[in-house]
């Protein structure tokens, strides 16, 4: 992104380093990659990086908290950054049923 004033622009970069997804029930995961994309032939397999598997029915409360480097770079040369920026965001989803299978 990039905004100007007065002759001055500036333009900022945002990169995720990490997510830290708290799962509910105690469970943490921290994720530092985007995750594998799923593939019919993975079938049901866990994730290989980032995934979670619920073993209890009921409500869980989920908060992903991602953590971000700003970069900037001005047209005067300057450049900075701001170094662990976080957001955190949380919803809950209901687990209904669960299946083994053996």
């Amino acid at each position: 992104m990039t905004a100007a004033a007065g002759g001055l622009s500036v333009t900022v970069t945002a990169k995720v380093t990490r997510i830290n997804w708290s799962m509910g029930g105690g469970t943490t995961i921290t994720c530092t990659k985007p995750g594998t994309p799923y593939q019919q032939s993975l079938g049901k397999a866990d994730s290989p990086d980032c995934g979670h598997r619920y073993t209890k029915v009921g409500n869980h409360t989920i908060t992903a908290t991602s953590t971000w480097v700003v970069d900037w770079v001005a047209n005067s040369g300057e450049t900075g950054s701001i170094p662990d920026t976080t957001r955190t965001s949380s919803t809950t989803v209901r687990i209904g049923e669960l299946q083994v299978v053996n």
